[in-house]
Formats: structure tokens, sequence, C-alpha cells
């Protein structure tokens, strides 16, 4: 915007611009509602703002609020004549306001104001059959859920301390954002896979659903399994494809929290999960129906709720102490040996702490992220195997061919 000298031949054309989309559009509505105006009101609704304020710029003052209450007054007489007509609805009046405003601003303020403000309304406007049909299939457990994160999001982040307490170093506005970081890439994954879950095939499906937890996704394809043979193979490749995506997640995280760790381990956790993705590809014998059922999107835990998000904070508070601990009084030995072990539950927290943690070498960083993470795959194997005995040899196939992958990656960072 910088670059374009904004003169006022130049603004005014913007201001009837926009009041001409917005008149554009309230026209194309005209056979469905009637309408306080069209495609002539709106512009020249946008000069009269204009001109009221270019006015006021030359020292007349009382035009610009004496020309928005004549507005108010004109769009209050529509709206009392629609009332007695039985009408319902008050968005074109409410429309031809924020035009008014939008052709002031034009004049008064940074071209990106008026501009960002009458697009935006006539976005609002065209798009209500698609906001109408997005708020009927809204689910409202999932609109509170995210409505009380936020709140006590808002509430609690400003006021948590900015400073580290005790030998661990414990930081709570450090720990609160990384609980809301974490929770906000689980949501997306979340929301995407309730959307997409039965409307498309495991291998989608296991990949959004992967971004919020890949044992959840493992777990419950393997009970889909267990209860439809036919659907084994297919569940097997989204529980494998969701194990795969769990790298590029950590990837991502570390990456916001620690930029310099993610440079020196980015082509590994890419590496191994272009295997995982290789390696879901495999064909195992017959395949039935390849597409989960809603049944399986329901396994999957809103990350937004209160109670996953202080859980994980709980973890990630606790994993903290035990790294410092064990970095004292084990060394890097200790850390593995943790590493190994943290990653049969879940390794969100602990690489989060590990990151955090500026007593550990880069190498024994990335090594003990990757014994995590192999440990977690061992684990989902597992799982899946469990629950589906007949497809054990393709269960070792498929997760033993991605375990193999984290090895010479282990080694290499040991030997670093």
């Amino acid at each position: 915007m910088d670059a374009i000298e904004w003169t006022v031949q130049l603004r005014l054309a913007v201001a009837i611009v926009l009041g001409f989309l917005v008149g554009l559009e309230r026209e194309s509505s005209k056979s469905i509602h009637k309408i306080f105006g069209g495609i002539r009101t709106y512009p020249i609704i946008s000069m009269f703002g204009f001109g009221c304020a270019w006015l006021y710029s030359i020292g007349e003052e009382i035009v610009l609020p004496v020309g928005l209450l004549a507005i108010c007054m004109l769009v209050a007489i529509s709206y009392f004549i629609k009332v007695k007509a039985e009408k319902v609805g008050m968005t074109s009046e409410v429309s031809a306001l924020l035009t008014f405003i939008v052709g002031a601003l034009a004049y008064l303020v940074d071209i990106w104001a008026a501009m960002a403000l009458g697009i935006i309304n006539t976005m609002l406007l065209s798009e209500k059959a698609r906001m109408e049909d997005f708020v009927e299939k809204l689910d409202r457990a999932e609109f509170l859920a995210v409505l009380k994160f936020l709140l006590i999001t808002i509430i609690i982040l400003p006021v948590l301390p900015n400073k580290e307490y005790t030998q661990f170093a414990l930081n709570p506005s450090k720990i609160w954002q990384i609980v809301i970081l974490v929770s906000t890439i689980g949501f997306v994954g979340y929301i995407l896979t309730k959307r997409l879950g039965n409307k498309v095939g495991f291998w989608v499906s296991g990949f959004v659903g992967g971004i919020v937890s890949s044992t959840a996704v493992s777990i419950a394809y393997g009970r889909l399994a267990q209860k439809d043979k036919s659907i084994s193979a297919n569940a097997l490749q989204g529980a494998v494809v969701a194990s795969s995506v769990m790298y590029l997640r950590v990837l991502v995280l570390i990456f916001i929290i620690s930029p310099f760790i993610a440079g020196s381990i980015y082509w590994q956790l890419i590496l191994i999960s272009v295997v995982g993705f290789f390696a879901s590809l495999i064909k195992v014998r017959s395949k039935g129906k390849a597409a989960p059922t809603k049944e399986e999107t329901e396994k999957l835990q809103n990350p937004f709720e209160i109670r996953p998000a202080l859980l994980f904070a709980v973890l990630f508070v606790a994993l903290s102490i035990i790294t410092k601990l064990i970095t004292q009084n084990y060394g890097n030995s200790g850390i593995i040996t943790l590493a190994a072990v943290v990653g049969i539950v879940d390794v969100d927290p602990f690489i989060l702490s590990l990151v955090g943690d500026g007593n550990v070498s880069i190498g024994i960083i990335s090594a003990s992220m990757i014994i995590a993470m192999m440990s977690n795959t061992i684990m989902k194997g597992v799982y899946f195997g469990y629950f589906v005995p007949s497809y054990r040899k393709d269960v070792l196939l498929k997760y033993g061919l991605l375990t193999l992958a984290h090895i010479p990656l282990i080694i290499l960072n040991l030997l670093s």
C-alpha cells in the first residue's frame, strides 16, 4: 500500500468500488428478499460517507456526525416498515450503516482499513447460505469446549507470571503457552477428522487423525478391524499413516518452540515420516471397505477440552522435572532410558520438555526424541496387533519397517 500515492481521487474510486460490491451483492438477493437498497443505493451511501468525511477534514466537523445520523434515520424507517410487513432481519440496513463508515474511512484513514471492512462486509453478505449450513452442522459440545478453553486462556494466560520458579526453571506463562499450542494443533486435526472421517478413505482419515493423536487412531482403527475383519487391511493402512504424521506434527511443535533444534533434526523426522508413508502403501491381502465409520471419529477426544489440556500441562511439568533430575544424577544414559519408557505413553510432553532443557546437547536431545517416537511406534503396532491377531504378520511388516528407520538415525545422533 505504501508504494501507491493514495490521492483523493484514488480514495474516492475505492469508496465507490467498495459500495458497488455491497450493492451488487444486495441486488442479486432482491429476487429472494425485499431489501433496503441495491446496486445504486450502496455506492451512493459510500460516496455520501466520503463526502461527509471530506467536509469534516476542511473544518465542517458537524457534517460527519449529522450524515451518520441521517443514514441511521433512513435505516430505522426501513426497519420499522419491514417489521410492520412482518418481515425479519436487518442485515441490509446494518450493511448500509457500515457502507457509510467505509466511505468515510476511505478518506480519513489508511486505505487498508476501508478495503478490509468493505470486502469482509461483502463476503459475509454473500456467504449467508454457507454460514447457516455451518451453524446447522455445528456440534454444540465442540463449540462449548472451544469457548470454555478460549475463555480460560484469555483469563489465565495474561495473569500467569512470566518468570522462572524453583531449581527446575518452571515458567507458568510459557508452560500454558505450550498447552495452548499443542491443543490448537490437535484441535485442527480433530475438526478435520470429525468432518472427513466417514466421508473419505482410511488413508486420509488417518492422516488428519494423526494430527490429534496417532495412538488414539491406532487403537480406534484396531477396534474397528476387530469388529469387521473385512476392513482390517484399510484400517492398518490408516493407522500406519497416522503414525507417520506424528513425526511431522512433532516437527511443527519443535520448530515453533525452538527453530534451532528443529533445523538440526528436521530432515531426520521427514525421512522417518516418508518411510512410514511408504510402509502404509505396501499392499496386504484382501481389502474391504475403504472408509472409516462415524464410530471411529468419536474415539478421538477433543483436545480443546479443559481436562486434556490440564493433563498435558501436568505431564509436561512432571517430565520437565524428571528430565532435569535424571540429567543431574544419571547423565545422558538416564535421559535415553527415560525416552524409551515415556514413549510408551505419550511423546509430546516429554519431547517438548526436552527441547526446553538447555543443559542437554543437541545430539542427545535428537537421539532421545527419536527413541521416544520409536518406542511409541512399537506400542501402536502392539495395540493394533492385539485387536487383529490375523493381521499380525502385516502389522509386523509395516510397523517393523517404520521402527527400523529410527535405528541408524539414533546411532548417528549418539555419535555426533
